[in-house]
């Protein structure tokens, strides 16, 4: 059923059900590709609806998926959706303790996870295994010859419950409508140039709102996808010229990975992409740079999004055809209303936001949500933008990253930026480290490009001479890599918990 008509989100790609194109290259097991088509995967979806309602679900239920990234994740997910169930897409990275907090806090009433997965669920909820188990997935499908009624929703009727990273307390469950979520998603398709003859890649994690959203309207709009259980660098750049994908998909940390894969890129064919879509943290220049030298034809594309957002704001064009700066994330979508509050001028604050998108609050969390979710229906995102002359935004960064150092206030992101500037840093984290005169400073961990010769003093002088004193980092350390979160973001959270214990330690500076 077309979501025009039924406005559900689970038939978000049904103009394309009856097609044989392919629509889903599983590699879950990359040695065994799985391609679907859109008749056989949407017939899959429907059956998983149909066994939701065979085993007594409702619509508002919750159903809970933990799961690396493989069809069947993506099955239930709009299976569910279909039957009025509310899906919850839970971090396979958590600890047990916090995964067993969201089933609980959800009320979730059927788990469906990977075989690996199932002994960290300690209670009572039943088990629906992908792999083998007692209740295998393959036995909980109904097949029909009829195509499933897709629930009807209503406004504020709930299309999923995505929870939040949890690094400045418990996750959040956020309350995203189907009508809100289909509006996004024809809105995206159209203002971003994405097509049926594209090819994407998804090896982000599908708890996320980067992948569950490119998902959404790269079959939405007919094209294909290249499903990765997980991001490996050598894979996905292999993937390009195997599938010829014509749009990636990730964070600036996965970007700056493959193209640390400098002998594997020089021997692969990369002339079919024609977008680089990233999001969830800034590119800086040097790596755009790289970028733009190894995939000269295609278009290098920035997003800012925010889960309770809905989750993605900004288009890539201007309503007057104006050029895109590089670094902006964009120009307000049709229908999306933004204002910047609380800064230096009407150019720069903290981003509010209100569209049809935004969520509808936080899951049993009043006061949370009245924190965050005016009366009216602006949401306070906790973002810094800013917006030039034309009406393009650009990041900042979070207000909560902001500390303060001798009475002045650094945004690690600016700082950062200014190291990524040197030709042999690939990549800076910038986190506040503790200090008995003046609060906090800066502390920089750097991964150095390949045959760097770096080191901290140079670190320091270049910091020196391109930014305020005050914001030069005391401390540089070097790694292979940054650690990432379990949405292959950089997690600053232990970065700064490192940045404490070598302060405590002795490491500190003036």
């Amino acid at each position: 059923m077309n979501p025009s008509v039924s406005g559900n989100l689970g038939d978000v790609f049904a103009e394309h059900a009856d097609s044989d194109s392919v629509a889903i290259v599983d590699l879950y097991n990359p040695t065994k590709p799985c391609e679907y088509t859109f008749r056989e995967f949407n017939g899959n979806c429907d059956a998983v609806a149909n066994g939701l309602i065979v085993a007594g679900l409702e619509p508002g239920d919750r159903i809970g998926i933990l799961a690396l990234n493989r069809v069947e994740f993506l099955e239930v997910l709009f299976g569910a959706m279909r039957a009025g169930c509310v899906p919850v897409m839970i971090n396979v990275k958590l600890p047990a303790e916090t995964a067993e907090y969201i089933i609980s806090d959800a009320e979730v009433k059927i788990i469906f996870a990977d075989a690996d997965q199932i002994a960290r669920i300690n209670n009572s909820t039943r088990i629906v295994s992908f792999g083998e188990g007692d209740d295998p997935f393959d036995r909980f499908k109904i097949f029909s010859n009829e195509a499933f009624p897709s629930f009807f929703p209503g406004k504020g009727d709930i299309a999923e419950q995505p929870y939040t990273s949890g690094s400045t307390g418990r996750p959040k469950g956020v309350l995203l409508d189907h009508l809100g979520q289909v509006w996004m998603i024809d809105k995206i398709v159209k203002s971003r140039d994405i097509r049926g003859d594209d090819c994407s890649v998804i090896s982000a994690p599908l708890y996320h709102k980067n992948a569950l959203l490119a998902v959404k309207s790269a079959l939405s709009a007919g094209g294909r996808i290249v499903l990765f259980s997980r991001f490996d660098a050598s894979e996905y750049i292999r993937a390009i010229e195997r599938y010829r994908l014509t749009m990636l998909t990730g964070v600036p940390t996965m970007y700056a990975l493959i193209l640390q894969e400098e002998d594997l890129l020089n021997r692969t064919d990369l002339s079919s992409v024609r977008n680089c879509s990233m999001g969830s943290a800034p590119a800086s220049d040097n790596l755009l740079d790289t970028l733009a030298t190894r995939f000269p034809d295609a278009k290098l594309n920035l997003n800012y999004g925010i889960t309770e957002g809905g989750p993605i704001l900004f288009s890539w064009t201007h309503p007057d055809g104006l050029p895109r700066p590089r670094t902006s994330v964009g120009f307000p979508i049709e229908g999306v209303e933004i204002k910047l509050i609380d800064g230096p001028n009407e150019s720069e604050g903290v981003l509010c936001v209100k569209s049809p998108g935004v969520m509808e609050g936080y899951h049993n969390l009043p006061e949370a949500t009245e924190s965050v979710l005016s009366s009216d229906g602006w949401l306070n995102t906790g973002d810094i933008l800013r917006c030039d002359e034309n009406g393009w935004d650009f990041f900042v960064d979070r207000a909560d990253d902001m500390f303060v150092c001798a009475g002045e206030n650094i945004y690690p992101g600016d700082v950062e930026s200014m190291l990524e500037r040197n030709e042999e840093v690939m990549q800076a984290v910038v986190v506040p480290a503790p200090n008995t005169l003046k609060a906090h400073v800066p502390f920089a961990w750097i991964v150095k490009r390949e045959g760097s010769s770096l080191d901290e003093q140079a670190v320091k002088e270049y910091a020196l001479e391109n930014g305020p004193v005050y914001a030069h980092p005391r401390r540089v350390f070097f790694v292979d890599a940054l650690p990432l979160s379990g949405t292959n973001k950089i997690d600053r959270r232990a970065l700064e918990a490192e940045a404490v214990k070598k302060a405590r330690e002795g490491g500190g500076a003036d």
